[in-house]
Order: C-alpha cells, then sequence, then structure tokens
C-alpha cells in the first residue's frame, strides 16, 4: 500500500480570495514503512502573503521571487502522487488549495490524481475527544520530538505528521500489516542462516524496573485505545490441558 504523507504552506486561509501555495512537502510510506522517497517544492505564489500567514512559514516574498510558479511543477507533483492514498492533517484546507491551484491552470479537479485520504485530525479528534489535536500536540502526545520546529515548514511537517500517524494507528491491525510488509526473500534468509547454540553460556537476566513496566503498560494503554479493544498482549493464555501435553510430546 502506498501513502503519502502531505503538506503544504500558503499564502494565507482562504484560496477562494486569491490565496496560493507557497510550499509542498511530501513523505512517501510503502507497507507503513518510509522509504525516502520525498517531494518538496517551494513555489511562486505572484503574490504577497498575508502577515499572519508570514509570521507562521517565514518564507518572504522576496525568497519566494526566484521559485518556480506552481504551473511549472505540477507535473512532477501529479506523478508523484498518482493513485497514493494521502495523509493529511486537517485534509480540507490542503485540498481546497490544491484544488484552487488545479482551477486556475484549467485542469482536471486534483481530486482525480490520488487514490483516497486519510484526516489525522479527524482521527485525533475520535482517539483524544476534547483535547488539543494539533500536530505539536500529538507529538508532545506520542512523545515525538519536534523541538527543531520553530516555524511552520511543508516537508518538515509532513515527516512530524507520518511520525504520527505510525504512533496513533499502531494496533494490532498494523502489527500484522508490518509482518505482511516483509519480502519472501527475508524469511528464506532468516530460515537459512546458521544458528549458534548458547548451551553452558551465563547469561544475565534482566528484569525490568519500575519505570520500564510503567511505561510498557501505557505501551499496552495506547494498543488498547487503537484497537478499542483489549489487545493480544494483555490476553491471558489458555490453561494448558492433558491433551496438550500429550499433542505436544507426540509431536
Amino acid at each position: 500500500m502506498r501513502q503519502i504523507v502531505l503538506d503544504t504552506e500558503t499564502t494565507g486561509l482562504n484560496a477562494r480570495t486569491g490565496d496560493r501555495i507557497i510550499e509542498i512537502g511530501g513523505v512517501e510510506l510503502i507497507n507503513r514503512r518510509l522509504t525516502g522517497n520525498n517531494l518538496h517544492f517551494y513555489v511562486n505564489p505572484e503574490r504577497d502573503s498575508d502577515p499572519g500567514a508570514l509570521a507562521v512559514h517565514g518564507l518572504t516574498t522576496e525568497f519566494l521571487s526566484d521559485k518556480p510558479k506552481f504551473a511549472e511543477i505540477v507535473d512532477e507533483l501529479r506523478d508523484y502522487l498518482r493513485d497514493a492514498e494521502l495523509i493529511i492533517h486537517n485534509a480540507p484546507f490542503d485540498l481546497g488549495f490544491m484544488e484552487a491551484e488545479f482551477a486556475l491552470l484549467g485542469l482536471p479537479p486534483f481530486s482525480q490524481h490520488y487514490g483516497g485520504v486519510i484526516d489525522t485530525l479527524v482521527q485525533a479528534k475520535a482517539m483524544f475527544p476534547g483535547k488539543r489535536n494539533s500536530l505539536d500536540a500529538l507529538c508532545d502526545r506520542f512523545g515525538i520530538s519536534n523541538a527543531h520546529r520553530t516555524l511552520h515548514g511543508a516537508l518538515l511537517d509532513s515527516e512530524l505528521l507520518a511520525e504520527v500517524y505510525l504512533a496513533m494507528t499502531r494496533g494490532q491491525e498494523s502489527l500484522v500489516i508490518d509482518m505482511l510488509g516483509e519480502s519472501p526473500t527475508h524469511h528464506a534468509q532468516t530460515a537459512t542462516r546458521k544458528t549458534m547454540s548458547f548451551e553452558g553460556l551465563a547469561l544475565p537476566v534482566l528484569a525490568a524496573d519500575a519505570g520500564e513496566l510503567q511505561a510498557h503498560e501505557a505501551v499496552l494503554d495506547d494498543l488498547d485505545k487503537a484497537i478499542k479493544g483489549t489487545s493480544i498482549w494483555r490476553q491471558e493464555p489458555a490453561p494448558e490441558t492433558a491433551a496438550d501435553t500429550a499433542s505436544a510430546q507426540a509431536a
């Protein structure tokens, strides 16, 4: 499954009144793994940014004056996004600006060039009702460092959002997806790899301390929330019966 975590920066808040895209960042995930195949553009919007927007992104008219116009990057953008599922925080905002840019060029709707959308803001509100669910707040909640984020930037925000999305969706289903994502070659190499005997070695057994146990419980709590139930790690194994023992001995 190919997904693109997408973010934009703009000259203001309203595409309908002439605000334009000035930066686009995309981060590729395939089977929930970061591939490093990222996309990043600065775009000349052919207008100034509103003072409020400029304070957020810091991209001045002078800096953007020699950057390509949207018409010059649209083909590469379409090729990169084609048929992928988009992951966006507050998707209506970014999608609205993309549709406006495509309309200005007389192109078919932007919605024809991707395979679906996941809005992480909607997901976060469902998981954490009544709490702050900005990207910064979610980074804090999931222990993702954003100390280097002094201004908003499309590529940096996409990279942070990718980590947030993976953390938010890391339930039992994603564990299965992760395992399915491993190639048959990987399994074959693992199966044929030489093993080493540890008999006779005095291996130390390190018990978890109180802090580690608490952190472990916190991870299990997050898993329970993600699947809205009890994860397999908290389910007690069924007691072994005499039939089970006899079957194991026969094997």
